[in-house]
């Protein structure tokens, strides 16, 4: 007996005799002397069809064998006269491993709205959708992991729990074990001093940069902003390099050729599931995967971009609902009209004003802006945020006093400075904002398999 996934029974090259699937049923139809199985495991979009002639179940056991049902079939892999399908099993015996109750069982055969099906997120996967968009999740991890071993990085593991604030920004969650309501002294905590969950990997990934030269962390991070968007989450997964002895071009580099290659190796490797978002999610998709791999990157300065939006916006060709004004971060609005329409393809805006980015950006010598940029992706925007690393230590010690931070948690990222400084660069890449991206879901809590937002702590 050869025990098969059903994506391998669907790609068989010759009839089996003896096979063995198991899966769930999507839906049972029942004729005169017969029943049809539409049976799926999860390792592919496709459902393998099963007949069960009269005779090879009981009449009772064949009457549990419902939707959402898990049952095991023995039988032999034949050529299907049916449509659309090469192949289909014929029952020799049933098994029903574990029934599903027809009147609670929340996925009948009817569309449901992804609303109510993030109410039920421990049941979601076995949907076509939310199937296809987990199995996508997983190949692009794969291909990640790929991309950067290839290129001779390191994966890092960086601490979920922090003493500092990458960004500067103070919307962390703290990490206490002390009682609700206690006001027990830091000192009196765990760590003996305020706790956090990190919101990036990137300090401690700059300080392997200087050792090992290249390297990649992967991992959740977290950040406390009470934002309930379809942009937002609370836990996120974040992709974030870091290259010693790299300017803003090579950084910008990176992140395109990154990018052209997590696209290819999906259209690749999942081109039936990207198809059921192309069809049913968004019917740009195709185009806005294109525009990935169809030719280089546009490359604008922050400031040829405000000029280029003013323009716009006076010819009366745009209309933004937020202010365009040098000194100004971007909006999503702004983001998509540069992709979109001024460069009509993914664009690299760099060199933004020093005022509005967190104290490790490298200043530029004009001493207004800084060595950041961002990648934007027609659709969706900002997809891809990094920058040169401040690598000065009289600079960056200064960035901070400007910003009124306190250097005491960051003394071993300024030793950096102090012992072997060396120009580095990294980005940061949201990977539930590139899901989002490349297949075209809008709700970020659609991305991850169990969102966590304000509120939200169900599963």
């Amino acid at each position: 007996m050869q025990v098969m996934a059903i994506k391998a029974a669907l790609a068989a090259d010759a009839p089996r005799d003896a096979v063995r699937v198991r899966g769930w049923v999507r839906t049972k139809r029942e004729g005169k002397g017969f029943a049809f199985l539409e049976l799926n495991d999860g390792s592919c979009l496709r459902n393998l069809q099963v007949v069960v002639d009269e005779g090879v179940a009981a009449p009772e056991l064949l009457a549990g064998v419902n939707t959402g049902a898990a049952v095991q079939v023995d039988g032999a892999l034949v050529e299907s006269p049916g449509k659309g399908q090469k192949w289909e099993l014929k029952a020799a015996a049933l098994a029903l491993i574990g029934p599903a109750d027809q009147e609670t069982y929340p996925l009948q055969k009817k569309r449901h709205s992804d609303e109510f099906l993030r109410t039920i997120a421990h049941l979601r996967p076995r949907t076509n959708k939310y199937g296809a968009l987990f199995r996508i999740r997983s190949e692009l991890s794969f291909a990640v992991h790929e991309f950067f071993r290839e290129l001779g990085f390191f994966y890092l593991h960086t601490p979920l729990l922090t003493g500092s604030d990458c960004e500067g920004a103070g919307e962390l969650f703290r990490v206490t074990t002390q009682a609700r309501g206690a006001a027990a002294a830091a000192e009196e905590d765990f760590f003996g001093r305020d706790a956090y969950l990190t919101v990036s990997g990137q300090l401690s990934a700059e300080a392997f940069a200087q050792a090992l030269g290249r390297v990649y962390t992967f991992g959740p991070t977290f950040r406390a902003e009470n934002s309930n968007t379809p942009r937002h989450a609370a836990e996120f997964w974040m992709i974030e390099p870091e290259m010693a002895f790299a300017d803003l071009t090579d950084d910008m580099d990176l992140a395109e050729a990154m990018l052209k290659r997590l696209v290819a190796v999906l259209r690749e490797r999942c081109a039936d599931d990207l198809e059921l978002f192309a069809r049913f999610v968004d019917t740009g998709l195709e185009a806005r995967l294109d525009s990935i791999l169809a030719e280089p990157f546009a490359r604008i300065s922050y400031t040829e971009a405000v000029e280029a939006l003013v323009r716009a916006q006076d010819s009366g060709k745009a209309r933004f609902e937020y202010p365009v004004q040098w000194g100004l971060d971007l909006q999503t609005e702004h983001e998509r009209y540069l992709a979109e329409v001024h460069c009509k393809r993914p664009v690299a805006v760099f060199d933004y004003p020093r005022t509005i980015k967190p104290f490790y950006m490298r200043v530029n010598d004009d001493g207004k802006t800084v060595a950041a940029m961002d990648v934007l992706a027609p659709g969706v925007g900002e997809i891809v945020g990094g920058s040169q690393r401040e690598e000065r230590m009289d600079v960056i010690a200064a960035r901070m006093a400007e910003l009124g931070m306190d250097g005491a948690p960051y003394w071993w990222y300024l030793d950096l400075r102090r012992f072997g400084t060396a120009p580095h660069a990294g980005f940061g890449l949201g990977f539930e904002r590139l899901l989002m991206f490349l297949t075209g879901v809008s709700n970020i809590r659609d991305a991850i398999p169990f969102p966590r937002t304000p509120r939200s702590l169900e599963f």
